[in-house]
């Protein structure tokens, strides 16, 4: 009996394991969560959550679901800011009563999560199928490891994993802070240690050769992308709207990537706000992330893309000034256009018409037009004139030419 168990134990671990790692692997968008008291904001939060349970059945057995945090989950009202003697907290809430936490404490320099709960309604038939249990389930841990300092935003896009009572939780495209100093994000990060190891690997050491280092090894580029139309809402208004082409370009481990974000299988979220709007985009395992930013002039530019892949590769740049835009109206651009992002990634944009401000009615506004198309637009023009000119010269030197053939023959 006792092998029986150990045997039982072994095959639950292996089954466990096996999910975490599905866990890692299953594309899960990142979904946004505000706390605030009155108009003040005091907890931001985007992230993704897969949640490995195991809980038990009849004769005893146990089974193990992997349940993932829905786009549709919400701040629940005992979310607080906290006070002197109540610790900041984020309670998110989900699916047919579950829930999950953060509750935040600090120090002179560093704020921290430190405790994570999970409650999980076992009577939910549709998730916890044949749940010998029908009481409702909350674990926690004080070891998350998701700690930052003061003023900036704690990110990490990589999987981390907290391990919980019967519980696992693996945490990604993560982006959280508490006792904001304003309205928004920080524009500084704390990066995880798991994303600082992916960016930038270790390096190795190898013997002194005098052979040159080969170039990236090209890849063949794909057709031109499909264009997609993606929106974020708010308050069941569309608040983002955005129509483009995306082809992406991708140096990673001395190999060119070149691929098409695929419409079909993209998945669009994001937030808005009155200064900053976001939008995420989910191909498969492909994660991109598109910042907005609204000045006092009415002005909006994209400020930041982000991008996340399967196989370690993440690039981000918080200091660009691309796509700019008046409020109420859209940034059109049909030609092709190079959105270079950093040395190793770039984004060629086709089709291309945005508005993350001030949208009406769900529809673009009047748009304004890129210099590209400008340029698209004037060179037939100067094409047309200079032909219609020339058509113009052979006409009136014919008429010329006929006029003085008919002036030398006279009549006797």
């Amino acid at each position: 009996m006792a092998l029986l168990h150990s045997n039982k134990q072994l095959l639950f671990a292996g089954v466990a394991l096996l999910i975490s790692i599905l866990g890692c692997l299953t594309p899960v968008f990142a979904v946004a969560f505000e706390v605030k008291n009155g108009n003040n904001t005091c907890i931001m939060a985007e992230l993704s959550a897969n949640i490995s349970v195991k809980y038990a059945v009849a004769n005893k057995q146990m089974n193990t679901v992997l349940v993932a945090l829905p786009d549709s989950a919400t701040v629940d009202n005992s979310s607080t800011c906290g006070n002197d003697t109540v610790a900041p907290l984020l309670v998110v809430r989900f699916g047919d009563g579950h829930s999950l936490s953060l509750n935040f404490s600090r120090n002179a320099s560093d704020y921290q999560v430190d405790t994570l709960s999970v409650t999980l309604n076992l009577s939910d038939s549709a998730v916890f199928v044949n749940s010998s249990t029908k009481a409702p389930m909350t674990v926690s841990s004080s070891s998350t490891g998701i700690k930052a300092s003061l003023n900036t935003t704690y990110r990490c896009m990589s999987a981390t994993h907290v391990t919980l009572t019967d519980v696992n939780v693996t945490f990604s495209n993560m982006r959280v802070e508490a006792y904001l100093p304003a309205a928004n994000f920080s524009k500084e990060a704390t990066v995880c240690n798991a994303d600082i190891s992916t960016s930038t690997p270790a390096p190795k050491t190898t013997p002194v050769t005098t052979a040159t280092t080969a170039p990236p090894a090209p890849t063949t580029a794909p057709t031109n992308p499909t264009a997609g139309i993606y929106n974020v809402t708010k308050s069941n208004e569309t608040c983002l709207l955005a129509k483009m082409a995306l082809q992406l370009n991708i140096t990673y481990q001395n190999k060119t990537t070149v691929f098409n974000i695929n419409p079909v299988t993209t998945v669009a979220s994001g937030v808005c706000d009155t200064n900053i709007s976001t939008l995420f985009l989910r191909d498969g395992s492909t994660n991109l992330t598109f910042m907005f930013m609204l000045n006092d002039t009415k002005k909006f530019y994209l400020s930041e893309i982000a991008v996340a892949t399967s196989d370690g590769f993440i690039a981000d740049n918080k200091n660009l000034t691309y796509l700019r835009g008046t409020l109420g109206r859209s940034y059109m651009c049909s030609a092709e256009q190079t959105l270079t992002v950093t040395s190793v990634f770039s984004i060629n944009a086709f089709h291309l018409q945005v508005q993350p401000f001030g949208v009406s009615s769900g529809k673009f506004g009047t748009a304004e037009e890129c210099q590209l198309d400008e340029d698209n637009m004037l060179i037939p023009i100067i094409v047309g004139a200079a032909l219609a000119g020339l058509v113009l010269i052979v006409l009136i030197a014919y008429l010329i030419g006929r006029k003085r053939s008919h002036a030398g023959y006279q009549t006797i």
